[in-house]
């Protein structure tokens, strides 16, 4: 059983704190368009808004979305760590 007494249950983040993080994500991604270093791997250019996901991806070990509530906050500060930093 899961934690909350249900069978393959898993909490994650409500639609609107899911919403309100990928506005977050956009913003981010539209800030450092074209400010990310060049890379080899991507001769044409990054894209931005994937550096953006996959840096939450891999700080918080899942998606955005399958993050609980709980997490809301600390996405939101590390999107703001990631444009500081991502220049």
């Amino acid at each position: 059983m899961g934690s909350n007494g249900c069978f393959g249950s898993k909490i994650t983040m409500n639609q609107q704190n899911k919403k309100i993080i990928w506005s977050e994500i956009l913003k981010a991604g539209d800030f450092l368009k074209n400010k990310l270093p060049n890379h080899p791997n991507h001769p044409k250019g990054r894209n931005s808004y994937a550096h953006v996901a996959i840096e939450i991806k891999n700080q918080f070990q899942k998606s955005y979305k399958d993050l609980p509530d709980e997490s809301f906050q600390d996405i939101k500060d590390y999107i703001e760590l990631i444009k500081k930093n991502s220049m």
